[in-house]
């Protein structure tokens, strides 16, 4: 008998190569300024991230960090399409997402350096970033975790007759996980009005989803059994992501129940920061980075006709902004002890502390 991982050597699985460009959405239904403040998203996810990878190598940013560098254009497509007052739920690699809800980028980085003047005071860090103010209600550092706890807001949203929609964001390993199967049966037999969204970028931490999984896709093929309407989409092109979140969420709003979408994408590093990412063949991720989803979206705004000067201003706006969120962050104080007794149960679990 051989099993699946006995198949081939590591990092030698079958290599996945990106889509083909879909010029077609050069024509897409999508205003001029919706698709400027798209780009400005991309850049801004990009270069947050890459900063927040030059601070981790400096030692400032506090304990590991997993970044969606290569996938910004999944998270930035549904920030732009959703709602002010919809429902965000992440994993780990979840920057990308409190970002494209509006939370201020001093706030976010302040938090991965572990200041009071972080998002959650320092306390949170990378991996559990969480802004109820702006509807971004988690990260969850264990998998599969937040997929229930969505269906939980997308009742009371049901319930309360308000029209918020839950989105929850999750990996291709996630499939693989009990709750997965649980929330997508719950959420149909009550027709809540959530969208699951697999971020499916080809690897379960270390481990090529495709070596261990029965179906091609391990989101949309397994949609069905639950009854849930289920869509397929590049996930490194943001006008076929906008385009793609405009229907689902309205498809949620309406009171048609749950959908799911699996986006494919791919990150351009390895798992977390403490991760070289070598198991992936050499061939799979040049391709894969010649695919960018910035590079894609550059050369789109080139071809309808937006001035290159126009587009590099917005870099260089950007880039001024990642600077000055820096140094907010790192003038930001270092809690003090007191702050170990806030925010945490006390006596015994019986009452809360804050």
């Amino acid at each position: 008998m051989t099993l699946p991982l006995q198949q081939h050597p590591y990092g030698e699985h079958p290599v996945v190569l990106p889509p083909l460009e879909n010029r077609d959405l050069d024509r897409a239904d999508i205003a001029p300024e919706t698709r400027r403040s798209l780009y400005r998203r991309l850049q801004e996810l990009r270069q947050f991230e890459k900063r927040a990878y030059d601070l981790f190598m400096r030692n400032l940013v506090k304990g590991t960090s997993h970044l969606s560098l290569g996938m910004e254009a999944i998270s930035a497509g549904f920030g732009e399409a959703m709602r002010a007052d919809d429902y965000t739920f992440a994993t780990y690699r979840g920057h990308a997402h409190t970002l494209s809800r509006g939370v201020p980028m001093a706030a976010v980085l302040a938090e991965l350096m572990g200041r009071s003047s972080g998002l959650l005071g320092g306390k949170g860090g990378s991996m559990h970033l969480t802004s109820v103010e702006h509807g971004m209600l988690g990260s969850y550092a264990i998998i599969g975790a937040h997929l229930v706890i969505a269906n939980g807001a997308a009742l009371s949203a049901q319930l309360r007759g308000s029209g918020q929609v839950a989105v929850c964001f999750f990996g291709d390993g996630t499939t693989n996980i009990g709750a997965f199967h649980e929330a997508l049966n719950f959420a149909a037999v009550y027709a809540l009005p959530v969208v699951f969204v697999c971020e499916n970028n080809l690897y379960m931490e270390y481990t090529a989803i495709a070596d261990i999984t029965a179906v091609a896709r391990p989101a949309a093929d397994r949609a069905a059994a639950y009854g849930l309407e289920a869509r397929t989409v590049d996930g490194n092109d943001v006008d076929a992501v906008y385009l793609s979140a405009r229907e689902l969420l309205s498809h949620a709003r309406s009171g048609e129940g749950p959908c799911l979408l699996e986006a494919t994408t791919y990150r351009h590093g390895g798992h977390s920061r403490a991760d070289p990412g070598k198991y992936r063949p050499d061939k799979e991720v040049r391709a894969w980075l010649d695919y960018d989803p910035i590079t894609l979206y550059r050369d789109r705004l080139a071809r309808i006709g937006v001035p290159e000067s126009e587009v590099d201003t917005i870099d260089a706006e950007v880039a001024a902004a990642v600077d000055k969120a820096t140094e907010t962050a790192q003038n930001g104080p270092e809690p003090d002890g007191s702050a170990a007794l806030t925010d945490v149960w006390a006596d015994g679990g019986s009452s809360w502390r804050n």
